[in-house]
């Protein structure tokens, strides 16, 4: 492989699969938020967390906020004091990354899971991460309070009955993405490799389906939340970064996702997402996030429902 080629794979965005489509500027800035600067929120009683907590909580619409991936500990800590800053509760970043090119960003793996596990503390909030393989499970427990299958690992079998057991054990919550390619069916059967385990707080998350629509990155399937509701009784989030692709996109997919009945939204954001190692494209900068969580309240409200 020659330099040139090389180059270009090293520079891929993680899972791009829409490299020609051209993004829109969304006028990102961090300057007026001072995002430069490290937070010094110290550990307070407040920040101490509850671990009996469920994820979804009745009159509520959970929003589950963070980057793609753990890039460094001055990175994540100002991530999370903007979502403890914003109300939330709940962070989301990953430390392996299983991603399409072998020469992509893998993550920072077991130091990832630290740096993640003291930022997270230090902020009182709960700390949500992929698991990737069965190996690890017990090992990414260990560190964070919710368990997260990501869409390539919906249908890996030995993988879910792991989680299943582990989350049952060390009292995690599990949050299991819709496969790309998945019926509603497979997904609730899948569910069922988890639940058949123990009685861990399982999430179902719905995160796009590939179709023929190439502009967008998937296809976000809203009729999913009430069908869901409809067959099961687990509650739904839904995923609009990793639908869309596109961060200009995800605010008007959020309000959606909330007006169609969701439980709940896990959004990926990012302090510079033009200088992410992973889905910058797809990731709300600063201003945005708190323009979504505006809307999203409103909606909310609507429904006689709050954010948390």
């Amino acid at each position: 492989m020659d330099d040139k080629t090389n180059k270009k794979i090293e520079n891929e965005n993680c899972d791009n699969l829409n490299n020609n489509i051209p993004l829109i500027s969304s006028g990102r800035t961090s300057r007026d938020l001072n995002m430069n600067k490290k937070s010094t929120m110290k550990k307070t009683p407040e920040n101490v967390k509850d671990k009996n907590i469920r994820l979804i909580k009745e009159g509520y619409i959970t929003v589950i906020a963070g980057p793609c991936a753990i890039e460094s500990r001055e990175q994540l800590d100002i991530i999370a004091s903007i979502v403890k800053e914003s109300g939330l509760n709940f962070l989301r970043a990953g430390a392996y990354k299983p991603r399409t090119s072998p020469y992509s960003f893998q993550g920072l793996e077991h130091q990832g899971l630290e740096i993640l596990q003291e930022v997270a503390d230090k902020y009182g909030l709960y700390s949500t991460t992929e698991v990737t393989d069965a190996e690890t499970v017990e090992e990414v427990a260990k560190y964070v309070d919710i368990l997260q299958i990501g869409t390539r690992n919906m249908s890996n079998f030995a993988l879910l009955k792991k989680v299943g057991i582990v989350a049952n054990e060390y009292n995690r919550k599990v949050i299991l993405k819709r496969g790309w390619a998945s019926t509603i069916k497979e997904w609730l059967l899948a569910a069922e490799y988890i639940t058949s385990k123990g009685d861990a707080e399982l999430i179902l998350c719905e995160r796009g389906i590939r179709t023929f629509e190439p502009y967008t990155r998937f296809t976000l399937d809203l009729s999913a939340v009430p069908v869901i509701k409809k067959l099961s009784r687990l509650p739904i989030i839904i995923d609009p970064s990793h639908a869309v692709g596109q961060s200009d996109l995800v605010i008007p997919m959020s309000r959606a996702a909330i007006a169609v009945g969701a439980d709940g939204l896990i959004v990926e954001i990012h302090n510079q997402p033009e200088k992410a190692l992973c889905d910058g494209q797809q990731a709300l900068d600063i201003k945005q996030t708190r323009e979504m969580l505006l809307q999203v309240k409103g909606i909310a409200a609507l429904l006689g429902k709050r954010i948390r």
